[in-house]
């Protein structure tokens, strides 16, 4: 049957499913969701810091382990979806994510929070691929499937700037705790309406779900990027180096071990794809440039240039605007123009909003930071969802929750990468700063932690040397910044000119799949 005959004949219901939009409002809330929760601690640093008084190193881990555990998990969990199936994937992980906010929300120490955001990671790998899998098999016109990844895309990269605002609105009238207990009401509508409208879907010939291959992608994904934030935070060191030695050689294994299995977690031989690969490395670099940033800049706003919570979220707002409304158009240009412009277009828009972010300092005006965020938005969204297009579109569709793991690996190790190696540089930098004279060794301590321990810490001093203490840490702090923003920029102008020459000649599709 052509498909020409099909769109005349009436028999599209497995073209144009029934209810599919209404099923795909549920899953962007899970996307929103996991995404709001990468971001949404940016703002509530400083009262966790006060609360819990945590380390800069424990800070740190509080801040990336979520994104990390996600990262190591996601490529297991997308192929465990295709196995037992997505949607029951997808109800289950919605259920434990609403339980383990619960252990977030009432954390009483760092040790205690560091492994409630670390459960929570585990419950997000298993929503995120469920989510864009069962789009693939939701929408079979291709045109159709693009604007639904576009939204799906749009919730993802807003949902990391949406964060600080929700989380800003939650702590000017609610104690910290609150930024997770919101995802009780959304997980349980997410499972209530998800079991009426959302259509199972799983590979039909799966296969047995791997064990040491999940072992294998968890360790060597943790253990590579711990030493990437070891290394950029403290330097060489022998700790950095094992865990650098210990991840390379669990990913190599894994690689292996996959091209000999007969049905593999992931299918190693996709990378072979010149346009896939180009995509994958665009998509991590993308989040990289853009959850680093939205990141820092909410401590900016509230320690540096002294906003309320809900104002600094408010002013984080321009990048949740430019991601929408690129994500929902991003489809529509690529097939104009091309995916490849599209791609290292927004890659170098966010390239460019990053350079434009080493003149900041400490009384820089709005109007530079808004359209700075409003560039790094459109960029981001353009970029992330004409690459999660090419990435689904390029596998069959039984193959499309490992295909759409890899996106979301992608994602999950740019935020974590984001955080941790832009991080690092700032903490690097900051814990330099001198201190006045004046000030006991206990509260410098404190204050060379972090800019939120500096603040707090000011408190029991005079107030001309607390004036003193807090106006060089904030200068340190935004010392670190503007470097970390120049090595962001670098690395996202770099893969804007790779995307260019990867991406060449790649296409979204067209034709309806029958």
């Amino acid at each position: 049957m052509t498909v020409s005959t099909l769109r005349t004949t009436g028999h599209t219901e497995g073209v144009r499913r029934p209810g599919r939009w209404l099923a795909l409002s549920v899953l962007v809330l899970a996307v929103l969701l996991v995404a709001v929760d990468a971001t949404v601690l940016g703002l509530a640093t400083p009262f966790l810091s006060e609360d819990l008084k945590p380390s800069g190193t424990q800070l740190l881990w509080i801040g990336d382990v979520y994104s990390f555990v996600i990262a190591g998990l996601l490529v297991s969990m997308g192929s465990l979806g295709d196995r037992i199936g997505r949607k029951k994937l997808l109800l289950i992980g919605a259920t434990a994510f609403g339980a383990v906010s619960v252990l977030n929300a009432y954390a009483t120490s760092p040790e205690m929070m560091i492994v409630a955001r670390a459960l929570l990671g585990v419950a997000g790998a298993t929503l995120m691929p469920s989510t864009l899998a069962l789009i693939r098999n939701l929408f079979h016109d291709p045109r159709e499937r693009s604007l639904a990844i576009g939204i799906w895309g749009a919730m993802a990269s807003a949902g990391a700037a949406v964060g600080p605002v929700v989380g800003g609105f939650l702590l000017e009238h609610f104690w910290w705790g609150s930024v997770f207990l919101i995802n009780l009401p959304v997980m349980a509508v997410l499972v209530v309406v998800g079991i009426k409208l959302i259509p199972e879907s799983k590979n039909p010939h799966p296969g047995p779900w791997d064990l040491p291959s999940v072992a294998l992608s968890l360790v060597g994904l943790i253990g590579v990027v711990y030493a990437i934030k070891e290394l950029a935070s403290h330097g060489p060191s022998a700790d950095a180096g094992l865990a650098a030695l210990l991840g390379a050689a669990a990913l190599t294994w894994f690689v292996r071990r996959q091209l000999t299995l007969p049905a593999p977690l992931l299918d190693m031989r996709l990378f072979r794809h010149r346009g896939f690969s180009g995509a994958v490395l665009a998509d991590l670099l993308t989040i990289l440039g853009l959850s680093g940033l939205v990141f820092f800049l909410s401590q900016f706003f509230q320690l540096v240039q002294g906003r309320q919570p809900l104002e600094a979220g408010l002013a984080e707002l321009p990048a949740a605007v430019g991601a929408v409304t690129a994500g929902l158009i991003a489809g529509l240009v690529a097939r104009r123009f091309s995916v490849r412009s599209v791609v290292a277009g927004g890659l170098a828009a966010v390239g460019l909003s990053l350079a434009v972010l080493t003149t900041l300092d400490q009384h820089t005006g709005y109007p530079l930071l808004g359209a700075a965020l409003l560039v790094v938005g459109v960029g981001a969204g353009f970029a992330f969802t004409v690459t999660a297009d090419v990435i689904l579109s390029s596998v069959p569709k039984e193959q499309a929750g490992s295909a759409s793991a890899v996106s979301e690996t992608a994602y999950e190790l740019g935020a974590a990468l984001g955080i941790a190696v832009l991080g690092s540089i700032v903490t690097g930098v900051y814990r330099d700063f001198a201190t006045p004279a004046g000030v006991p060794s206990g509260i410098e301590s404190a204050a060379h932690e972090s800019l939120g321990g500096a603040v707090e810490a000011s408190g029991a001093l005079a107030p001309d040397t607390a004036t003193a203490l807090v106006s060089a840490a904030q200068e340190a702090f935004v010392d670190g910044l503007r470097i970390a923003a120049g090595v962001g920029a670098a690395v996202l102008l770099a893969t804007a000119v790779a995307a260019w020459f990867l991406l060449k000649g790649q296409k979204l599709e067209d034709g309806v799949e029958h």
